[in-house]
């Protein structure tokens, strides 16, 4: 069959982390599919753009995998750029046909819910199949985060679209378990047919994060020192809310002498603004700055306790979450604690941590000195459940799960 996958983040792994659809592609391949990936040139979070001036497309065989650059304007944050770039490349995303030959069936990934739209028309144009996977819960997300009203004229022209996307779709994913829960409460469950309607995870290739971790090692003074590491991967941005870490290092730093270093790595629009914070106040932190990926296996597993860190909003803890450091801190065997209870959460239904919603920096910082204080035998236990969890989320499986949802009869009828 011939499949093509729009997302417009889908990079292969020698650009960054965002390849949950190189490790599908690479399966579908091998289970003789034709996988073509249409993704942005421009590539997210880097100063990369892979189209040069005068340049469409760019065209790059991976692993089986054709991955097809759309030439996207560079973009920096968050901003009207970035607005622009997504736009940019919807509309080009919407033309390929032109220029490649029909597929079989048509696989779009938000959050970029442009880019689905016009995957979506091109779908029913050409009378293809069409599964919509959601990666992230737009507009929610954003009425969550930026505090907009959901009465918003852009904000309800959004849902109006996430809504027809959903009617439209012969089959949903959503990489949050709550995406069925999310069509109820919005009242849409009358026109959008529940039994389309599943859920697969991210997750980790557990073979390359082993090889990993033996193969690239890091000369990391702190990493590899005797304090108790407390260690942070990820971006560094509203979203992530990591100045409640910094109150509860500050709560242990003036409330105890346990030796425990908070390591930071990844980069932000905030980092700057808590590097500084951090500095002033003297404590117990280091902000390490982005590192190439494969270094991240061998960084939690040298960890003492790794930490999920979320902004408090109702949509991640009612729909859930399905982060790709949720997997990798599973896959170190290391405990994991979360500031936040999410629904079917992992860490507690498997007790591989905790997660809480901790009320004051007091709460967070004593949980954290739980850990400090963690017997060995409780260590190994959490080591051991992590091992057996980390099978089900391991991409050589989860990629058996989408070739069956691609592949079901149920999906060769027509588009709406």
């Amino acid at each position: 069959m011939k499949i093509w996958i729009i997302n417009h983040n889908a990079i292969p792994p020698k650009y960054g982390a965002l390849v949950r659809h190189y490790y599908f592609g690479r399966h579908l391949y091998h289970q003789g599919d034709k996988v073509t990936i249409f993704t942005s040139s421009k590539i997210h979070n880097k100063n990369i753009n892979l189209c040069k001036r005068g340049e469409d497309f760019v065209e790059e065989i991976i692993d089986g995998i054709q991955y097809v650059y759309l030439r996207s304007r560079n973009y920096s944050g968050n901003g009207l750029d970035r607005i622009i770039n997504m736009l940019q490349f919807a509309w080009k995303a919407g033309k390929v046909d032109r220029t490649f030959s029909k597929p079989d069936l048509i696989y779009a990934s938000s959050p970029d819910i442009f880019a689905a739209i016009t995957a979506q028309r091109m779908a029913k144009r050409l009378h293809t199949p069409f599964v919509l996977e959601v990666r992230d819960l737009w507009p929610e997300s954003i009425v969550g985060v930026k505090k907009l009203s959901p009465n918003n004229p852009i904000i309800r022209f959004l849902y109006k679209m996430e809504k027809k996307l959903y009617i439209k779709a012969n089959k949903i994913i959503f990489t949050m378990p709550g995406g069925a829960k999310y069509i109820c409460d919005k009242g849409w469950q009358k026109e959008v047919d529940l039994q389309k309607v599943l859920s697969i995870n991210n997750g980790v290739d557990l073979a390359e994060f082993n090889e990993n971790a033996e193969k690239f090692r890091m000369e990391d003074e702190d990493l590899l020192s005797d304090q108790f590491k407390v260690v942070y991967c990820g971006t560094i941005r509203k979203a992530n809310d990591l100045g409640k870490l910094l109150d509860a290092a500050k709560v242990i730093k003036e409330k105890t002498d346990a030796p425990i270093l908070f390591l930071i790595y990844g980069d932000g629009s905030e980092r700057s603004k808590l590097e500084e914070r951090s500095r002033k106040e003297g404590l117990p932190i280091r902000f390490k700055g982005n590192v190439d990926k494969k270094y991240i296996p061998y960084i939690l597993k040298h960890a003492d306790l790794n930490i999920l860190n979320y902004i408090d909003i109702d949509v991640i803890e009612k729909y859930g979450s399905s982060s790709n450091k949720l997997f990798e801190y599973i896959a170190s065997g290391k405990p994991i604690l979360s500031n936040r209870l999410l629904m079917n959460d992992l860490i507690c239904e498997n007790q591989l941590g905790n997660a809480r919603n901790f009320e004051s920096p007091e709460e967070y910082a004593n949980e954290i000195l739980t850990y400090f204080h963690l017997d060995p035998k409780r260590k190994e236990e959490i080591r051991f459940a992590s091992d057996k969890v980390i099978q089900a989320y391991d991409y050589k499986n989860l990629s058996k799960k989408v070739y069956e949802v691609l592949h079901d009869e149920d999906n060769q009828k027509d588009n709406k």
